[in-house]
């Protein structure tokens, strides 16, 4: 008998086993995919020279493989081990209408491979809701997250600056990363041709300045590689394998089991509470039951659903904590696809290293009440840096003395801004269990149904509107760009299926992400969201995750669960 059993051992699965691991508690980590090792299991030493195929995975194998994973930028020879065959792991989803589902089953899970840009939401954000109908409101505020992110930042390592913006809440930062040359000249002239617009440093999960804590669990300064889809031996930036599970070793209190698929939440007929957790080992298929006082559901949006539909039983029909029928409805992504590549002019100046972050434009539209003729709002991310050597050289004619005179030679400055816009909640976006085929190990497979609605599409169309406005007003030229918007998951932020509220007979969690109907269940990954903002969410992740488990300690000691 455990005290706490987290399920998923990735963001908010690792800082949910650090914190109750830190308050006492005996706790057991199930993680569905394979033990990898910190530094041990990564490629990030293997020089161009030593990829296999230049980094190129086959077509073939990508075809046969990998064709939903294949769409993510990060895939490559040195980063295959970490994304799962699409062909061992498939779902179902509508004709002409494709989710891409971007996993990884490892410990540690997408921690690994995450973009590791880290931004708060904003009080308008957790009021959007209620402020124009979509959804239901959440039962949290800023107030009630501000202290657990201060929290988070300050044990992952946030790199940043305090820029003062409502839209966009300051934080516990280490010193920010330098803007390049052309990026202050992009600032200057966007915040000078259009007001209320701010080009800021992004806010990333890298270690620029370890402090005393960082240091004692291995961790070391951010290199400038960027390398970081293939981890990090340096331990620069933050992940469950470099971070949040090692904290939570160095207690004793950690107990990890690899290879574990779960099958269900085991529940008390008599009390409704969760007793267990029954897991199906991956390799030899056999059936184990694991039994604890708490159980902390972290498989990722997608995956939590699916354990919830699939604990299903007499007293709960339609799935466990679902008494509302919100489990598996309302899934999102950001509204993400459009995006401006252009050549700029320039200073003679050069940039050193691989800086592993780029610069943001936070949202500016409907930031004083509903101003524009669609709901939310979006974002940017981008950057503005000097070709290096594969620019100049690659894919341009020559040989010889002049090739290599070329390549000495920093290239053109280029300016390339991608943005990401919020999602409205819709409760037939959804995941469900198909009712006739399973996968190897018996499940079910799910079936995913998510479509962009018309307040994303149009999302979509001022993205690109407005990038091509702000490259244009920094004096450049655009080569490339795309208006379409790629598949809900390929922005790799999705959310929502088993939401907060504060009504148990329209959400599936309260406001510290307990559910309505199992007391002792905590949910505190993306399915918790109930909204999606625009900002990459899993520092809220994680600071839910940090606010949950502290609460469930507490209810644990004073034995009101």
């Amino acid at each position: 008998m455990f005290d706490a059993i987290v399920i998923g051992s990735g963001m908010s699965g690792g800082m949910a086993a650090k914190e109750l691991c830190e308050l006492g508690l005996k706790t057991l980590v199930l993680e569905r995919g394979r033990k990898i090792e910190h530094g041990a299991s990564y490629n990030d030493w293997m020089q161009p020279w030593d990829l296999p195929n230049g980094g190129g995975v086959p077509e073939e194998v990508l075809e046969k493989d990998y064709p939903i994973q294949r769409q993510c930028y990060a895939v490559n020879t040195a980063t295959q081990q970490y994304w799962v065959k699409d062909s061992q792991h498939p779902y179902e989803t509508p004709e002409n209408k494709p989710f891409s589902w971007i996993r990884g089953y490892h410990l540690g899970g997408r921690s690994i491979m995450w973009g590791r840009q880290t931004y708060r939401l904003s009080e308008m954000d957790l009021s959007s809701n209620a402020r124009d109908g979509h959804g239901v409101d959440w039962p949290i505020r800023y107030a009630d997250l501000a202290p657990w992110y201060d929290k988070v930042e300050t044990f992952i390592g946030v790199s940043g600056e305090n820029d003062g913006l409502a839209q966009l809440p300051d934080g516990k930062f280490l010193p920010v990363m330098p803007m390049t040359d052309g990026e202050k000249l992009f600032k200057t002239a966007v915040e000078k041709s259009f007001a209320g617009r701010k080009v800021i440093m992004g806010r990333c999960a890298h270690l620029t300045q370890p402090q005393p804590h960082h240091i004692e669990l291995g961790r070391n300064p951010c290199q400038y590689r960027s390398l970081c889809e293939r981890g990090c031996s340096f331990g620069a930036y933050h992940s469950s394998l470099s971070s949040s599970l090692p904290a939570a070793t160095r207690t004793g209190n950690l107990t990890l089991v690899t290879d574990a698929i779960v099958h269900s939440i085991i529940t008390d007929p008599k009390t409704g509470k969760a007793t267990g957790v029954r897991v199906i080992d991956q390799n030899t298929k056999k059936a184990t039951t694991y039994e604890a006082k708490v159980v902390f559901l972290c498989a990722s949006t997608i995956g939590s659903a699916q354990v919830l539909l699939q604990s299903g039983n007499e007293a709960n029909p339609r799935g466990l904590a679902n008494s509302s029928d919100q489990v598996g409805r309302n899934l999102m992504d950001h509204v993400y696809g459009p995006s401006v590549m252009a050549v700029m002019d320039g200073p003679e100046t050069f940039h050193r290293g691989r800086r592993p972050n780029g610069i943001y434009i936070p949202r500016y539209r409907n930031l004083d009440g509903q101003t524009e003729s669609y709901l939310r709002g979006y974002g940017y991310q981008g950057r503005v840096m000097r070709q290096g050597w594969h620019g100049v050289a690659m894919g341009a004619p020559g040989v010889g003395a002049e090739l290599k005179e070329r390549i000495r030679h920093p290239g053109t400055w280029m300016v390339g801004l991608s943005g990401f816009g919020e999602m409205l909640p819709n409760p037939e976006n959804r995941v469900t269990l198909n009712a006739t085929k399973k996968d190897e190990w018996g499940l079910p497979l799910l079936n995913i149904h998510c479509e962009h609605g018309e307040n994303d599409k149009e999302l979509g169309r001022r993205i690109l509107e407005d990038a091509k406005a702000m490259v244009t007003a920094a004096g450049g030229r655009i080569i490339k760009e795309s208006g379409k918007l790629h598949p809900p998951g390929l922005g790799i932020h999705e959310m929502g299926t088993a939401r907060m509220g504060h009504d148990p007979k329209t959400s599936v969690l309260n406001k510290h992400n307990q559910a309505h109907d199992v007391p002792n269940l905590f949910i505190t990954d993306g399915a918790a969201m109930t909204s999606s903002g625009c900002q990459n969410p899993s520092l809220t992740y994680m600071a839910m995750s940090a606010r949950a488990a502290n609460y469930a300690s507490e209810l644990l000691k004073a034995g009101t669960i």
